[in-house]
This record gives structure tokens, sequence and C-alpha cells, in this order.
């Protein structure tokens, strides 16, 4: 566990994470470049315009979320380690769990208030680290037509950089919920212009993060917009019927409010 420059006063500011644990970072450094070697006997992955990754300070890598696997490939293949947010129902299964704890991620209980997941990532924040985030809160088209929170809030309080990050080819059209792409399939990340939030004391107002919430959304969808044209890619579509997630309802577009 690696504190990194966690030792300082921002950890006293609320919400407070002096004592919240860092997550795990040994094994999250060193088991990227063997996972990328071993996801590589399977996929081709492309990395576009990875340099817009600001490669020190807190960063937020916030996602369009479109298959079951955009998680490890965002955590493995991104320019710098991801500690990324992660359905808590994920880590049920105790060797999933256990795999997921050790490599740092972060266990996130989407349908209540989760202060502890939310110091967390505060914490890696505070810390210099990356934050990988889904706004979308589930699997689906990847079209942002639900967009949650979080993001905007974690660059509020800690100043992040926010990059939008459009994730491609992770699921075939018409796929479903678990299922991965085919072998050789080629798989895409296009990271977007990094955005820079206000940052804000606290109290911080349900209506300011949903203001900038909204500016982030739409910052994200034309980047989304610009890798598709760029890449010629399109997104998988809606998951088949009955596939799709209840959403908490705690977003900022009229099908996540």
């Amino acid at each position: 566990m690696t504190p990194g420059p966690g030792d300082t006063e921002e950890h006293d500011q609320l919400p407070r994470t002096r004592e919240v644990p860092h997550p795990d970072t040994y094994r999250l450094h060193h088991w990227r470049a063997a996972s990328r070697r071993i996801i590589r006997t399977r996929y081709r992955v492309q990395l576009h315009h990875a340099e817009r990754v600001p490669a020190t300070g807190p960063v937020i890598l916030a996602a369009n979320h479109v298959g079951v696997i955009d998680g490890p490939i965002l955590a493995i293949f991104a320019p710098r380690p991801v500690h990324a947010l992660t359905k808590h129902e994920m880590f049920g299964n105790r060797r999933l769990g256990s795999f997921l704890h050790r490599a740092g991620q972060i266990p996130l209980d989407r349908f209540h208030t989760d202060p502890g997941a939310v110091k967390t990532s505060l914490r890696v924040l505070r810390d210099g680290g990356v934050v990988g985030i889904f706004p979308e809160g589930a699997r689906g088209a990847g079209e942002l037509e639900l967009f949650h929170r979080g993001a905007a809030y974690l660059a509020m309080v800690t100043g992040a950089a926010v990059v939008p990050t459009t994730m491609l080819g992770t699921r075939v059209p018409g796929g479903h919920s678990g299922s991965v792409p085919p072998r050789g399939s080629l798989l895409e990340l296009w990271f977007g212009q990094p955005v820079t939030l206000q940052r804000t004391p606290w109290p911080r107002t349900r209506d300011a993060v949903g203001e900038a919430s909204t500016l982030l959304r739409e910052r994200m969808l034309h980047d989304l917009a610009e890798a598709l044209e760029t890449t010629g890619r399109s997104l998988p579509g809606p998951l088949p019927a009955g596939e799709h997630e209840p959403d908490p309802g705690s977003g900022v577009t009229e099908k996540s409010a």
C-alpha cells in the first residue's frame, strides 16, 4: 500500500480522508505489464491520444460503458494505473473479489449512498492518483443517455482533471451484457482533452454538482462523436431485451434523474 503524497492538509478537508486506507497499488502497478501481454494474445488494443492523460497529479478517467471488460481494459491499458469504481456485486465472488481488491479497484454500491467508495476515491485523487469512473452507472449502448454526478463531484472536491474516455469494441453489436468480443477483435480507447471543473469548497450543493455534470456530459458527448467519426467505429447499440440493469435515479439526464 503506497500512501504517496497523502500526508497533506487536503486530507483534513471535508470529506476528511487522512484515515482512509489507500487501495493496493503494488499489484496494480506490477501486474499491468503482464496483463497487457496476456490480453494482447487475444485482442488487438489501440490507444488514441494517450498523451492527453496528464502524466502527474490527480486525474479522473470518465468513460462510457458498453461491455463487461471495460473496467479491466481501462485499468490495464490506460497510460497510468487506474483505481476504477466497480459495482460491489463484482466483489461477491470470493476469487474475483479478492483479485479486484488486490488490484486496487474500488467497490461501489450504486443504489445507496456509499461514503466509503467516495472517500476511497478522494484518497486516491488527493494522493495524486487516477480514478476510473463510468458515469452511466451500468453497461449499455454507451451513448451517455444515463449520466450520474460522481465524476463531477470528485473533480469539484479535488480539482482533478477529468479526461473523457471512449471505449470502443468491448462488446459486439447486439451482444449480451456479460459477453466478450471474439478473439482478434480490435479494442480502442480514445482519450479526450482534459476538462477542469471549478474546485468548490464545502458545502457543494446538489444543483451545483448537477450543473457541472451537465457540462461534463456535453464534453464527453463531443469527444464520443469525434472518436466515432475519426475511427469509423460504431457503438454496439442497446443490450438485448431483459438485460438492462435498474438505474438508481440520481443522474442529470431525463433517463437517470
